[in-house]
């Protein structure tokens, strides 16, 4: 569905970014995409939803094809249209709108009567039960995980084919990062939507996706399935704070550690 190939990016004509990132997204598939921050991973998801562009990015090297078709000339819009839609780490909304306000602008380019309008509506509030009971409230006085549910359901409202979810565990206590991801899996299992999820939680990252890429310095340094890189000794000391007989190490340990990196040679 999704090829990412060889692509460099870079910023204000100056600063390179990304050097030669390549990967992939089969059609229905959950990838994750890790990393410390400054690594690139957000970079990468705005060079394939032309987001790029509002921050004086390009792609210079390298294309993103998704259905075959190279999509990285393309404006956002039109990149949207064609069914992949970016849900930003933050989680931005229009905060004097309603929860409701907010779904539908999702749907703003799309040409689909008030009837599947509402319908998809319904689908978003099968996914989260809770918006339902706010849809009538103002979106900026929503909590930090009720607001990621609305840009989550927001994009829903633009028939992805493929979403592209940045650090949406960003802020949230454990009990509603659990809540979130398993959303995320039903969403996936349910209505067939790809996804491409940035995490720095790389434990529930690689409890929820199928395949996964690990990014240092803009590159693309380890990939695999998740189960694979679950056992990965690295990963489970860098990413995971587990020591290779399974105790866990502290902070001051892991933060000192001078990594081996066997994954580069």
């Amino acid at each position: 569905m999704l090829k990412v190939n060889n692509i460099e990016v870079v910023y204000s004509d100056v600063i390179l970014v990304l050097r030669g990132v390549s990967l992939q997204v089969e059609a229905g598939q959950i990838v994750s995409l890790l990393g410390a921050n400054g690594a690139g991973k957000s970079t990468t998801l705005k060079a394939i939803s032309g987001l790029l562009l509002s921050q004086q990015g390009e792609v210079t090297r390298g294309n993103v094809e998704f259905d075959g078709e190279r999509i990285d000339r393309l404006s956002p819009d039109e990149i949207v249209q064609r069914g992949i839609v970016q849900v930003l780490e933050g989680r931005p909304l229009f905060g004097h709108l309603t929860v409701e306000e907010n779904l539908r602008t999702g749907s703003l380019f799309r040409s689909s009567a008030g009837a599947a309008i509402r319908r998809d509506l319904d689908e978003v509030y099968h996914f989260f039960p809770r918006l339902r009971e706010f849809r009538h409230r103002t979106s900026g006085y929503l909590s930090g995980g009720e607001q990621q549910m609305v840009v989550i359901g927001r994009a829903l409202m633009a028939k992805p084919r493929l979403m592209l979810l940045d650090e949406p565990s960003l802020g949230l206590a454990p009990i509603l990062v659990k809540n979130i991801f398993d959303i995320i899996k039903q969403i996936n299992e349910e209505s067939g939507v790809s996804i491409l999820l940035v995490e720095q939680n790389a434990n529930v990252a690689l409890n929820t996706a199928q395949y996964a890429y690990v990014m240092e310095n803009g590159r693309i340094v380890l990939d695999g399935s998740a189960v694979q890189l679950r056992e990965n000794a690295d990963i489970k000391e860098f990413y995971l704070g587990l020591t290779q007989v399974g105790e866990r190490k502290s902070y001051r340990d892991v933060k000192h550690y001078k990594r081996r990196k066997r994954w580069i040679g």
